[in-house]
């Protein structure tokens, strides 16, 4: 069954349009309550957290109007990063965590991301049942006077949040010595962030941690580390740390101004786990869009990638069935199941620094785990409703394309599930992949004319 609401990571849209309406989150809020109120005397509790974008006000509101109205009790956070929300659910034993952001998109767009009293995201056959409460009479779901839902502002929500991350620091550890520039991309994570490394012991230089409603991401951050990149140069840090917009993805800089993506970070920590015998069923999870320089360096240290479709949900989900303790993605969400149930930037950035004061060696011979394979990644934008990848011109240039490849590389082409854009990735020969993304990117971007 097709579902109506959400996407690969919870319902996100451009603000004020469906599905993100002040009307259709506050049928979110009841039919959420309705699904998690399990029965019992006892009072029943959400927590919501949310990002730094100006519309955060309006769905925070109506969420809670909808969780109040239903006889949930709700307790806001205010801005927190997504796995503190997903970390707090558990340790306050809330039913239900929300939070409200829209990722690494720019300020525009909003979304609604839910996890279970477990801390982990909902299951597809969960999300249909609560769009099918969403799609019904929404009265039934009302409490009487005496049972509506109160709310309150949690003032340590941030505090809790940094002593769960710093507990996963090696204890006679610290970061005395370092100097780290950490780039909040004006997100959630614009006050925790540098106080996590600060209190650490970092020489800590904090960039785009003065959001304002409309910075989010606005070239900073994960998808735009080049400025991080320059502030590292400037000030001769050992290392610089780039989140986006809800902190659960993360792009570190060496000191020489390289870019390190996640699947050089998951390479580093799988094969140090390994070493260390931690590394559960010596295998690790990643997507079909990891480099296969990771693969072929892990196979040589007896370590077994399974890949998935993009999205950390799935990730976590291939993760929690073969009991794996490491995976991510390229774009740099890494999930560390040993202390978290979702991606984390910061806990990941703690395990690399550790590493970093370990082995007493500058970041860029740490950070360099493999040779990436020739690869290039382009998006094309398309107009909202419309079809590219049913145009039979786009099917004849991705068959051209793979021809092009047949042997020597491989071509990925998929639409996002968080916004109007499809992805073309090609890997192989460098003479090869350049071309044959041109080829399917022309022709997506014909359809734009």
């Amino acid at each position: 069954m097709t579902k109506r609401y959400f996407g690969t990571d919870g319902i996100r849209g451009a603000t004020n349009s469906a599905p993100m309406t002040p009307e259709i989150v506050l049928r979110l809020g009841m039919a959420a309550a309705c699904y998690f109120r399990n029965g019992g005397e006892r009072r029943h509790t959400v927590v919501i957290g949310k990002d730094t974008r100006l519309s955060g006000y309006m769905i925070e509101n109506a969420l809670t109007a909808g969780f109040t109205s239903a006889g949930m009790d709700v307790n806001l956070f205010g801005p927190v990063p997504t796995p503190a929300v997903a970390t707090l659910t558990r340790s306050l034993r809330a039913d239900l965590g929300v939070m409200i952001t829209a990722s690494h998109n720019p300020y525009e767009d909003n979304g609604i991301k839910l996890f279970g009293p477990d801390g982990f995201k909902l299951s597809d056959q969960a999300e249909l049942e609560i769009e099918a409460l969403m799609d019904s009479d929404s009265t039934q779901a009302l409490a009487v006077p005496a049972e509506l839902g109160r709310a309150k502002r949690v003032d340590d929500a941030q505090a809790r949040y940094v002593e769960i991350v710093k507990a996963t620091f090696p204890r006679q550890m610290r970061l005395a010595g370092l100097r780290i520039v950490v780039d909040c991309a004006n997100g959630a994570a614009y006050k925790v962030a540098p106080r996590v490394l600060w209190e650490l012991g970092a020489d800590v230089i904090p960039i785009n941690d003065q959001p304002n409603g409309y910075n989010i991401n606005e070239d900073c951050g994960a998808v735009a580390p080049q400025g991080l990149a320059d502030h590292v140069l400037k000030y001769r840090a050992d290392l610089g740390v780039a989140l986006d917009g809800d902190a659960d993805r993360v792009i570190l800089c060496d000191e020489t101004g390289r870019i390190v993506d996640g699947d050089q970070l998951i390479g580093l920590i799988a094969l140090s786990w390994k070493a260390a015998g931690k590394l559960n069923g010596d295998s690790i999870v990643t997507t079909v869009m990891s480099n296969i320089g990771l693969e072929q360096a892990l196979a040589k240290a007896g370590i077994k990638m399974e890949r998935t479709n993009v999205g950390d949900r799935y990730v976590v989900e291939a993760m929690r069935a073969g009991l794996a303790n490491v995976g991510g993605e390229q774009s740099g969400h890494i999930v560390l199941s040993d202390f978290a149930t979702t991606g984390d930037a910061l806990i990941a950035a703690l395990q690399v620094l550790a590493l970093l004061v370990e082995s007493d060696q500058p970041a860029s011979k740490l950070l360099s785990v493999f040779k990436p394979a020739p690869q290039v990644l382009r998006n094309v934008r398309y107009a909202a409703g419309s079809k590219p990848m049913e145009a039979e011109t786009v099917k004849s240039a991705i068959a051209a394309a793979e021809a092009m490849l047949a042997g020597k590389g491989r071509l990925l082409v998929r639409a996002s599930g968080t916004e109007p854009v499809i992805r073309v990735m090609a890997e192989g020969e460098r003479k090869l992949v350049v071309p044959a993304v041109d080829g399917v990117c022309g022709a997506l971007e014909a359809m734009n004319r």
